[in-house]
């Protein structure tokens, strides 16, 4: 049986388009299946939790929407031994996809989830915010990042609530687009981070951190150009200067070339990052929102993803 978690309005009401198609391919190929559409946020992960909950025996649950649907799928389901998941791709960004190296076509990826795909047991992310690590606590698949990256994804979101499609509806270009917004508002932020609970590094004017298991966020920036979802670590990217401009040629080279670590960009490799800043920042897991915060802990889980791909 495949238990499917659909996001209509994922992409701009791409999300319904992608499930009629899939639908189509299911029905054709007579395969037993569930299927659950998406209302709200938060409806995907009480979906995956109910099914890990309930069902007995193997369970093989395939997100179609984008990185947000997948983050709530895979957040919210229990993460037994016999628990598989797939993805069909239909948002605005698909991060995922383009970090494991997989074609978007709906066509491809349908046959990918359902026949012609393959488990492997990859790593995935866990933030914990609050000092200590005492408030919220989510799984992450893609990226989980601090300040500027994050103030683009929650302004994204709100857009969405807004029912604000005219911006959706550019796809990629929108996360450009909101970034310049987020760009002339956003101000450097004192703090540190701390890896391995070993090594702290001071910044001065920091912009955004980020921590990945895959190399994109936010629509295909390669802030993380190391990520390896096989690897047990995390690949950290830290931008801190107090030129903003600079910040602007992070994302140019980010978006169209390798970055380097040069011009207020560093990164680092750990299991364990603990960050802390001097006054709240944006927080995102896979661009959904975790509020503002001061205080985040970032954590990699390796090998225990199991994900048809």
């Amino acid at each position: 049986m495949y238990y499917f978690i659909v996001n209509p309005n994922a992409g701009s009401g791409r999300g319904l388009t992608v499930w009629n198609d899939t639908k189509k391919y299911l029905n054709k190929k007579n395969i037993d299946y569930d299927v659950y559409f998406t209302a709200e946020r938060g409806d995907a992960r009480r979906r995956a939790k109910e099914i890990t909950e309930t069902c007995m025996g193997p369970v093989y649950m395939v997100a179609v929407g984008g990185d947000g649907t997948i983050n709530e799928v895979i957040d919210g389901a229990v993460l037994r031994s016999d628990v598989a998941f797939g993805f069909i791709p239909a948002g605005s960004g698909n991060d995922l996809t383009k970090g494991l190296g997989l074609s978007a076509s709906t066509r491809k990826s349908i046959r990918r989830a359902l026949s012609d795909g393959r488990i492997e047991k990859l790593d995935y992310g866990v933030l914990s915010c609050g000092e200590g690590g005492e408030g919220c606590i989510r799984r992450f698949t893609v990226s989980s990042g601090m300040g500027f990256d994050a103030a683009v994804c929650h302004s994204i979101l709100c857009c969405r609530e807004k029912g604000n499609r005219g911006i959706m509806k550019l796809g990629a270009l929108s996360y450009l687009l909101t970034g310049i917004k987020e760009f002339i508002s956003t101000k450097p932020s004192k703090g540190y981070i701390i890896l391995d609970d070993s090594r702290k590094v001071e910044f001065g004017h920091i912009l955004f951190i980020s921590a990945h298991i895959y190399p994109f966020e936010g629509g295909g920036f390669k802030f993380a150009p190391q990520a390896d979802p096989k690897d047990g670590h995390l690949s950290v990217c830290v931008v801190s200067t107090s030129n903003k401009l600079k910040l602007v040629m992070t994302l140019l080279r980010a978006r169209g070339k390798s970055l380097r670590q040069r011009n207020g960009v560093r990164f680092f490799e750990c299991k364990e990052l603990r960050i802390h800043t001097d006054r709240p920042l944006a927080v995102h897991t896979d661009g959904e929102n975790c509020s503002y915060q001061t205080d985040v802990s970032i954590r990699c889980v390796p090998g225990q993803l199991r994900l048809v791909h």
